[in-house]
């Protein structure tokens, strides 16, 4: 695939990330066809110019790139190989993108039921929705060079900083690791506050500091800790997962999944079954 030129791009899930990806994309100069299966976020997607297709399977049969940006795995598996999903869609010079962020293996799962039919690369985001609305995505990929190089002048119209990191799924690995390292800090970032204040200290005024200071991190800059952040369960039970897979002690992650949980907690934000009620 190292001669292929892509210039039509389809987006399956126009949410937060997906409906500003397809912005910059069509600003790019690429032909963009979306689909979602929610009505409202099709129409914000419409209302912002973006053309949506009744379908996945729709969308790859229009598409020479089809980047994927659901929640979960479940999601992921469903518009792949569901009636209407992009399997059932797809042509021979398809190429998918899986944005969302998911297992390792899950990664494994589609190629191998994909079977070397169509070009498959892993590329979850990172720096979250503002980012996503500045086209300053950050991207780590994984997959064959050539398909991912295919893939890279689309990829770089919503990211400025993009690294490929190896074989399929090497993506999904980095991005587990960033998750890891992004809900340790915000956990201890938590519990240094609520120390701090105790003792009588300003939150502010210490942010201010510590941002200048060997303790400061990308969480203490953010402040992802001030949303919901309805993904922290899924990504400490991928992490979870793999180690347990590998016979790996993480004893960290397994205190990380709980302090996360406890900052939901104390604001009350839904965990994910919670949502799901």
């Amino acid at each position: 695939m190292s001669d292929k030129i892509i210039r039509r791009v389809g987006i399956v899930g126009l949410g937060k990330m997906g409906t500003p990806m397809a912005r910059h994309l069509a600003r790019g100069g690429f032909a963009v066809l979306g689909c979602d299966a929610s009505a409202p976020a099709r129409g914000a997607a419409e209302a912002a110019g973006i053309v949506t297709a009744a379908s996945p399977r729709a969308v790859a049969a229009a598409s020479d790139f089809v980047i994927v940006v659901v929640g979960f795995d479940g999601e992921v598996e469903t518009v792949m190989f569901g009636a209407d999903g992009i399997a059932a869609g797809a042509h021979a010079d398809l190429i998918v993108g899986i944005a969302s962020t998911v297992a390792p293996a899950t990664m494994a799962k589609l190629r191998r039921r994909l079977d070397g039919t169509i070009g498959l690369i892993d590329m979850p985001l990172t720096r979250g929705e503002g980012a996503a609305e500045a086209g300053k995505l950050l991207v780590m990929a994984g997959g064959d060079e050539a398909t991912f190089a295919a893939c890279r002048p689309a990829i770089a119209s919503f990211a400025d900083v993009i690294h490929h990191l190896g074989a399929l799924g090497a993506g999904q690995v980095g991005k587990m690791v960033n998750n890891l390292v992004l809900w340790a800090c915000i956990s201890a970032n938590h519990e240094a506050f609520k120390l701090a204040e105790a003792l009588g200290v300003d939150r502010e005024r210490l942010r201010t500091a510590l941002l200048d200071s060997s303790a400061g991190n990308w969480a203490l800059k953010t402040r992802p800790e001030e949303q919901p952040m309805p993904w922290a369960e899924k990504d400490m039970r991928i992490v979870l997962t793999a180690a347990d897979h590998l016979r790996l002690s993480v004893p960290l992650a397994g205190v990380v999944k709980e302090v996360v949980k406890t900052v939901k907690f104390e604001r009350g934000w839904p965990t994910p079954e919670e949502r799901e009620a």
